[in-house]
């Protein structure tokens, strides 16, 4: 008899009409990059169920989008990833009909992410950060004095001031997109250059400070910044003000800053978008537009202290977070950012051929 009853829902649930239960959207993110709270309440709102999975990696992510048929509906890669992905015809164009929210995006924001998706066609900002340094203040007063500032990338590229942090540990970002554009900005010469005698100024700086690194990682300075073994470490400011927290938990007696230095620093976004062979693309917009809620965009700026790029969202984020320079660069601040460059193939191979020898220290 159970069979029978089980059969025949079975038999309803083919026949009869679909209802919003039915409709599935598959999201790949970052790991640790939403909100707990975020896909139950988007589940109970809208009926649609959401598979959520994460990748650790642009390169990952890349990966399954050239290979194709990746079964994703929304994805969220970094902006200079997003626009060579969509040379290759990887995205769809968003409907913006379908995105009534559109309208709190960040007009200045979105005009920089433009260019890498021109006109903002087919991805959204999830959110964005800044590349800069992360420092331990006490450790930093000990050796180079109480009124020294940590403002200008001097710190780490002037080799005699970085040789007196060398006792207590300089890291670097383990990558050439990341580290060139800002030794070439520190230089005054064009962040996105890979011409030749441009990248053997930058390869000559940074050989310069390369005996004082202790280790190029782009992850292991979060625990190493937040339980005293690094005192300087260039990179991700969210990974700062997550190594603070930490810090600040662990009670330990050990403080962790950030600052974007006087010279600039480097802008990037992470793009909501939308796989050109997504199964569910109108789930998927659905998705995109509820991320695109101020209230819903405020509760990940909250969890994951990466600012937002919706103006209307400021009156849902955390007071602390969002008068926290640090997260929300000032407007003097904001236009030093530069944006992460894009390079070609041949640039690419330039890039990683320098940063051969400068991690060799050759």
């Amino acid at each position: 008899m159970l069979r029978e009853v089980t059969l025949g829902l079975a038999m309803f649930v083919v026949i009869g009409p679909a209802s919003a239960q039915d409709r599935t959207v598959n999201v790949y993110n970052w790991s640790d990059y939403i909100s707990p709270e975020t896909i139950a309440a988007f589940e109970a709102e809208t009926g649609i169920r959401v598979v959520y999975d994460v990748y650790d990696s642009n390169e990952v992510l890349e990966a399954k989008l050239l290979a194709g048929f990746s079964g994703y509906d929304v994805v969220v890669p970094t902006s200079t990833y997003l626009k060579r992905q969509l040379a290759a015809g990887i995205y769809m164009p968003l409907d913006r009909d379908q995105l009534p929210n559109w309208h709190n995006l960040d007009p200045d924001l979105m005009a920089r992410a433009a260019a890498y998706d021109p006109d903002n066609a087919h991805a959204a900002i999830y959110l964005w950060g800044t590349n800069g340094i992360g420092y331990n203040p006490a450790k930093i007063a000990e050796r180079l004095g109480p009124d020294f500032v940590v403002d200008s990338w001097s710190l780490v590229f002037d080799p005699e001031i970085a040789a007196q942090l060398s006792d207590c540990g300089i890291s670097f970002l383990d990558s050439p997109s990341e580290m060139f554009p800002l030794a070439l900005n520190y230089l005054g010469l064009p962040p996105d250059s890979v011409a030749s005698e441009d990248m053997e100024q930058a390869e000559a700086l940074l050989l310069s400070v390369r005996p004082v690194v202790r280790y190029f990682s782009s992850s292991q300075y979060i625990s190493d910044l937040a339980n005293g073994e690094t005192c300087v470490a260039v990179g991700f400011s969210g990974d700062m003000l997550i190594a603070a927290d930490r810090a600040k938990a662990a009670d330990r007696g050990v403080d962790v800053a950030y600052a974007v230095p006087k010279e600039g620093g480097m802008l990037w976004f992470d793009m909501l978008a939308i796989p050109s062979d997504a199964p569910n693309p109108d789930e998927a917009l659905a998705f995109i537009d509820y991320m695109l809620r101020p209230d819903v965009i405020a509760e990940q700026t909250n969890f994951v202290y990466y600012p937002n790029a919706n103006e209307a969202a400021d009156a849902f984020v955390d007071p602390e977070i969002l008068a926290d320079p640090a997260i929300y660069p000032d407007a003097k601040t904001r236009e030093l950012l530069f944006a992460q460059p894009v390079h070609d193939a041949r640039g690419d191979r330039a890039l990683t051929r320098a940063w051969t020898q400068i991690k060799t220290g050759q």
